[in-house]
């Protein structure tokens, strides 16, 4: 539903994502604020926006899987460690720039998604959930025996990368850099849906047999979607590694990657909106959470234990329960109410 008076005269505007002046200027005022938001924030506060947008860009990627094309994978936070792995190995042991080891982060967490998206051919919903949970094993296990590649146990470091000459290390250099990137891939994820591609995705989600008959290669676009959200993966891993400074196998574990579904759950499958705010949203809880912990064990410190220790996953779990129960499409979907309501006041039809 579009605001009233918005009249449209070709298929290209009908299918535009922005549509009037006003939602233009709120978006550029939205992106100029992001870019312009180190001026105004601490140091804290913008690693707090830096690790969510890292997270929007690796929840972006399953919502492609997920949202989009109707496949599952629980191994989303290993594929990560691939691009953060292949980050570090790239620029600290043969010296390649970061700008050419990003995109390969990419790439190779995208071809190792591959790999372990093959199982879709032949599997669907839980047994296919079962094969990307292996992938989580399998590579959680090749990070702590790649010997001096990995650091082991241990970890590596990931070099501070360099841009002209100059070394980003401060808090604003890499929240300006992760802020760009998330804003590129953010496009094009949201863009993805209107091609010939993410349309194969919705028909593969919708009714796999059906888009088989239509001529649709289901397993091509299978494999295609385990790359794009592997690869996206990759990208986020190749971020994180840069803005912690050293990873380690302990970074890129299973709940993790059980967190990111959720927030995908939260947020609303399909959404690119949606996403973004189930990210932002449980993100928050996160912090909220820690906050609240930390106050319980000052003030009963015999619960400590408990407040620093499962009380946060208590509040997550929780709340991931009342959104299925509650609103199991998601946020997004309350936000189209919304506005569907809003556009109709006063009337209440």
């Amino acid at each position: 539903m579009q605001p009233t008076g918005i009249r449209k005269t070709s298929y290209t505007t009908d299918n535009a994502v922005v549509h009037t002046h006003t939602q233009w200027a709120m978006l550029i005022g939205f992106l100029v604020l992001l870019f312009i938001a180190p001026v105004f924030l601490s140091g804290h506060m913008m690693g707090i926006i830096s690790m969510v947008c890292i997270f929007v860009i690796a929840v972006l990627g399953l919502n492609v899987l997920t949202g989009l094309c109707g496949q599952i994978s629980l191994g989303q936070a290993a594929f990560m460690g691939v691009g953060a792995y292949t980050t570090a190995i790239m620029m600290s042991k043969f010296g390649i720039s970061f700008w050419v080891a990003l995109p390969c982060a990419g790439i190779a967490a995208g071809l190792v998604g591959l790999i372990f998206g093959l199982p879709s051919l032949r599997c669907k919903g839980f047994y296919l959930a079962m094969s990307t949970l292996a992938a989580q094993f399998i590579l959680y296990w090749v990070f702590m025996h790649g010997g001096s590649w990995t650091g082991r146990f241990d970890g590596t470091g990931v070099p501070a990368p360099t841009l002209g000459g100059i070394t980003l290390r401060s808090n604003v250099s890499i929240y300006l850099l992760i802020m760009t990137i998330t804003v590129i891939m953010t496009f094009f994820a949201r863009n993805l849906s209107r091609t010939k591609i993410g349309r194969a995705f919705v028909a593969v989600r919708d009714n796999d047999l059906a888009a088989e008959v239509m001529g649709i290669n289901t397993y091509r676009y299978k494999l295609i979607a385990f790359f794009i959200c592997s690869f996206y993966a990759g990208i986020a891993g190749s971020l994180y590694g840069v803005y912690v400074g050293w990873i380690s196998p302990d970074h890129f574990t299973l709940m993790d990657s059980i967190w990111m579904l959720a927030m995908l759950i939260v947020g609303g499958m399909g959404s690119t909106v949606g996403t973004i705010a189930g990210v932002v949203f449980l993100r928050g809880v996160k912090e909220l959470a820690a906050i609240g912990a930390d106050a319980l064990a000052t003030t009963f410190p015999s619960m400590a234990t408990f407040a620093l220790g499962a009380g946060t996953s208590l509040v997550f779990g929780l709340i991931v329960v009342l959104f299925l129960i509650f609103e199991p499409r998601g946020l997004y979907h309350r936000w189209q109410l919304f506005k569907a309501w809003y556009r109709l006041l006063p009337f209440p039809y």
